[in-house]
């Protein structure tokens, strides 16, 4: 190798780290000696971090475009301690933050369970602990959010475990003086230390509400002028005062223990959400926090879900922060395949509903922004590094306008039944050729705009108006399963649509009584001489149907009402029960005995049948359009952000399909038309400008109450459009629900002549 050449490239290494580390000594020099102290003062004053922000959900919209839930920007308040400097500035500053609440009329957030004011009290039966009882009849003590803290706190000693605290004991306990409490609480200790028998002897008693607000605030140090020094009050044995806050006010006191409580909660991990001093806070009290000046009061921007109808609250649900159960599954989700989660613990999710079912959809892209506090906490500078996206917009297939119609014919209509035991109901229309959901009513319901406020009233109220019974409610179809056994009984050819069966009162073919009864010979004696099928359904004669039901057998009834969907889910978006198909598997599961008669009340409806109120009417809705079983859905399209784009648009998707040969499904059509025409609701749908076939049924829950009144339809007769079923608890005969359905088809064939159509995107206005 060249001796010269290796020399000259030594040479180069040289001077090039020569000019890398002088370039490196002067950025060094000018950082810390020519610019070095305006940089200390900027990182002194500047606290920099960077801050993932939510975007906007979706909006909601009905089958028309009509918005049914929105988002809206809101302000709210959050504290964070560590900007708030010592326990005695952090308490001014929290009472001085409450103070300004109260005059501006603004509610904050507050779950501790001791009333507002003197006398101090506890607002729930059951502050520390509850007790249940297992199967075993064991009973079992849990801690209350207020237990965990007290015990985390050490404010209390663990009722959940032995020995029992005083007063759940049947041995009356001797309850300890207040010094003994003080000193307990420092010392760790019960009972009177000098007497050591004492602990042993006197039950661990629990504080009162009075007394436990003490031990709260001596934890958290409030206190003003003139309060008792401990120690002291120790040594001396002077009394000290239950609350011990001097001349604090004792309302003042509870408000600013009720806020260190919620941020205790949320320290020691008791709860899993930071905590929000208020929500939706307006203008006017904003600008009076800034005038306050309050370190570690952060006034946050954000969106809450706003509700444009009060209808469809069981459909649409809610959206709330997300609880640690629903972390274990959104920490896994990375839909953009990054290798890290799409959600944060603290995110907002969808709870229930069309916003749980279409959160991937809904929720938009967060944003990250880099910000820059200074020693107050206030935000002196900030820079988006990735901006928000908003999420897409879910349209449903329901019509909004069909929706309230349903829920308040439901709400009109029920009081006004013979029937005075009603308890709750649902109403499910279909649409007959793709099984769109148009509308799903429940009774009773709520409104979402309340629900946090109405929640614990929901909860007592024995009526459940927080559960959907179109969806989960279960029940016994009764006569309206009647055409699932004339279908089976003419498609295997037990029957054909002319065929007669004599109805003799008392099906007496297994010899043994008590017979099984139609209808007409327990109510009146009499019968129904002989029907054919499409007369069967009509009058609703149960001895044909035990008669074509017997020559089929239970496993022929089993086969065709699953090709209906009976007992089996509808494939709805949302959470939806099963249901119960009878059967002998179903009876021996519960250790019954399956009897070859049993097969009669289940050709009926009886027996141990329940289906759902959308299985029933997505079952009249396969029988009309020819043995087509499609899926039920809410979901019509998802459109962008700014709706320029359909992203998705729903495919019908069959579940099943069923050979009805054409006669013996216009035997069936018949039998339902009727009844709407000749028979027991007539008077209900005969000035309709359209023919309706129906069929009702009730179902006897116990001799000592009133049947669940059933009822299904579908119209035009002609060219079957939608599908209707209805569920009445407790409302005794079906017929009863006739007037509603005809109301209700009315509204629909008149509403499509008259319904303005609102204007979308890229619409040309004239």
């Amino acid at each position: 190798m060249d001796t010269k050449q290796f020399h000259r490239r030594v040479w180069a290494i040289v001077v090039l780290l020569a000019i890398v580390l002088t370039s490196l000594g002067s950025t060094l020099y000018d950082l810390q000696i020519n610019n070095g102290e305006e940089y200390y003062k900027q990182s002194k004053y500047k606290i920099a971090e960077t801050e993932t922000v939510e975007a906007g959900r979706g909006q909601i919209l009905d089958r028309n475009g009509r918005v049914l839930v929105s988002d809206r920007a809101v302000y709210q308040v959050k504290l964070n301690t560590s900007l708030m400097g010592s326990t005695q500035e952090r308490n001014a500053t929290i009472l001085s933050l409450i103070q300004a609440a109260h005059e501006a009329g603004v509610e904050w957030s507050d779950s501790l369970p001791i009333s507002a004011q003197a006398p101090f009290f506890f607002t729930t039966d059951q502050p520390y602990y509850t007790v249940t009882q297992k199967d075993d009849g064991t009973q079992v003590r849990s801690l209350t959010r207020l237990g965990k803290l007290a015990v985390a706190m050490k404010w209390i000693q663990d009722p959940t475990k032995d020995p029992e605290p005083a007063g759940e004991s049947s041995t009356p306990a001797k309850k300890p003086g207040l010094l003994d409490r003080i000193k307990s609480f420092f010392t760790g200790e019960t009972g009177d230390a000098s007497s050591p028998s004492t602990k042993e002897e006197t039950p661990y008693t629990l504080p009162t509400a009075t007394e436990l607000l003490g031990l709260m605030c001596r934890s958290f140090e409030l206190k003003g002028e003139g309060a008792v020094d401990e120690k002291t009050a120790r040594e001396s044995g002077t009394q000290v005062p239950a609350l011990n806050i001097g001349d604090l006010d004792s309302a003042d006191a509870r408000a600013a223990a009720g806020v260190l409580y919620e941020l205790s909660l949320y320290s020691k991990g008791v709860n899993w959400n930071p905590y929000i001093f208020a929500e939706d806070v307006d203008i006017d009290f904003i600008s009076r926090v800034k005038e306050l000046s309050l370190n570690g009061v952060v006034i946050e921007a954000t969106t809450v879900r706003q509700y444009h109808t009060a209808y469809a609250a069981h459909l649409l649900g809610r959206v709330a922060a997300m609880s640690p159960e629903e972390w274990s599954y959104y920490k896994t989700v990375d839909e953009d395949g990054d290798g890290t989660a799409d959600y944060q613990m603290d995110d907002t999710v969808g709870k229930e509903g069309v916003e749980k079912a279409f959160e991937s959809y809904l929720r938009g892209t967060p944003g990250v922004r880099a910000l820059e506090r200074n020693t107050n906490g206030k935000i002196v500078s900030q820079t988006w590094l990735t901006e928000p996206e908003p999420g897409d917009n879910v349209v449903l297939t329901i019509d909004i306008d069909l929706q309230k119609k349903v829920e308040d014919t439901l709400a009109e209509s029920l009081p006004n039944l013979v029937s005075k035991e009603v308890e709750g109901a649902a109403c499910v229309v279909l649409d007959v050729k793709n099984s769109d959901v148009l509308a799903c009513g429940s009774y009773p319901t709520f409104d979402l705009a309340s629900y946090g406020a109405d929640y614990n009233k929901h909860l007592e109220n024995p009526l459940k108006p927080l559960f959907n019974r179109a969806l989960q409610g279960t029940y016994a179809p009764g006569s309206t399963f009647k055409m699932v056994t004339a279908v089976a009984g003419l498609e295997e050819g037990i029957v054909t649509p002319t065929t007669q069966i004599r109805d003799e009162g008392q099906y007496t073919y297994y010899g043994t009584p008590p017979y099984p009864k139609c209808w007409i010979y327990r109510q009146k004696g009499g019968t129904h001489g002989l029907q054919n099928v499409s007369q069967a359904i009509e009058n609703s004669c149960n001895y044909y149907f035990f008669e074509v039901g017997r020559q089929l057998g239970i496993e022929r009834i089993t086969d065709y009402a699953g090709r209906f969907g009976l007992g089996q889910k509808t494939g709805i978006e949302l959470d939806e029960k099963a249901g119960i198909m009878a059967g002998p598997a179903y009876t021996e599961s519960l250790g019954g005995t399956w009897y070859e008669g049993s097969t009669l009340s289940v050709a009926i409806g009886q027996e141990s049948s329940q289906f759902t109120p959308i299985q029933l009417a997505n079952y009249i809705a396969t029988l009309v359009n020819g043995g087509t079983r499609n899926a039920t859905h809410l979901l019509k399209e998802v459109k962008s952000s700014d709706f320029s784009q359909i992203l998705y648009t729903y495919e019908p998707q069959v579940l099943s399909t069923i050979d009805i040969q054409s006669k013996n499904l216009e035997a069936v059509k018949k039998g339902m038309l009727a009844l709407t025409t000749e028979g027991s609701v007539r008077r209900y749908f005969q000035d309709l400008p359209f023919r309706v076939g129906a069929k009702t049924g009730s179902a006897q829950i116990s001799t000592q109450t009133e049947s669940n009144a059933v009822f299904v339809c579908f119209a035009p007769y002609d060219d079957p459009e939608i599908a209707v079923a209805m569920v009445v608890e407790h409302g005794g005969s079906g017929s009863e629900l006739g007037a509603m359905a005809a109301d209700i088809l009315d509204y629909y064939f008149s509403a499509q002549e008259t319904r303005d159509e609102p204007l979308t995107e890229n619409t040309l206005v004239r």
